[in-house]
């Protein structure tokens, strides 16, 4: 049976969700592979969320590993910097290893995992995260990626999953989907800001604003099914990572999984 490890800080109802529709896609045998354990980043007792997020995972009876990244950084006396890390992080993360030995996961999802992964750790497992840009799109969180498309007006974006690699969304494209921003619904919107400067939208409107609000709103009906329909592909065979190469069934080389028409399938109706 293919096993996933699942790394979470388990900080929001976000978290919670994208758990459950995994853990329910894989009862009912959507996906062929199970959980073989959940690590989160907070332990009992430090935030209301990660508590309910805690307890969910502990009535599906997946092994649950927890350890504070907030106590140990507290309790580091080692704060000198790392090559591209603190070292306490780097420190952190080899610590977490040591408490997953027992654990030999095919692959490790980050969902809603908020720390970055040092090059030790990026070594030993196999580890996509969600990017929500298409491939080659901008980097950084979602709402500095909407900016960078609105700034640039951009034609399209998309979402993607990818290889988690010491540089930040710039591993490997595992998965991924497209979509236009431009004709309808998005026409309107980006009339509306036309000859208007980003900044000026930033501080007049910030994530209020009609077009930054739409785009969110495709791409955010579009994760849920991506990481599924990717957690499908990896436990039927369909994708592999072999020697830390994306690669189709057979073995060969690819610049990510397009699964645009699968996803569009999944959420035609949903948005408008």
């Amino acid at each position: 049976m293919y096993q996933f490890g699942w790394f979470s800080t388990g900080r929001d109802k976000a978290a919670r969700d994208l758990l459950e529709v995994a853990y329910n896609s894989i009862k009912r045998g959507e996906i062929e592979a199970e959980i073989s354990f959940v690590f989160c980043n907070r332990e009992p007792g430090e935030s209301s969320q990660s508590d309910l997020f805690i307890k969910l995972v502990e009535g599906y009876g997946i092994p649950l590993v927890f350890f504070s990244y907030q106590k140990f950084k507290a309790g580091s006396a080692n704060s000198q910097q790392g090559e591209a890390l603190p070292q306490w992080r780097l420190d952190y993360d080899r610590d977490v290893m040591k408490r997953l030995k027992n654990f030999q996961p095919d692959l490790c999802i980050l969902a809603g995992y908020m720390l970055i992964v040092g090059k030790e750790m990026c070594s030993k497992y196999d580890m996509i995260n969600l990017h929500p840009a298409a491939p080659s799109g901008p980097t950084g969180t979602w709402q500095e990626v909407i900016w960078q498309l609105i700034e640039s007006k951009a034609r399209d974006t998309g979402v993607m999953m990818h290889l988690v690699t010491p540089e930040l969304d710039r591993g490997p494209v595992v998965s991924y989907c497209t979509f236009s921003i431009i004709g309808a619904p998005f026409d309107i919107y980006w009339h509306e800001i036309e000859g208007q400067r980003i900044d000026a939208i930033k501080r007049k409107q910030g994530e209020n604003n009609s077009l930054f609000k739409i785009i969110r709103k495709h791409g955010l009906q579009r994760e849920f099914p991506l990481i599924i329909s990717t957690l499908k592909a990896f436990s039927q065979g369909r994708i592999k990572i072999i020697d830390g190469k994306v690669t189709d069934s057979q073995g060969r080389v690819i610049n990510g999984y397009n699964l645009t028409d699968e996803i569009n399938e999944i959420v035609k109706g949903d948005i408008s």
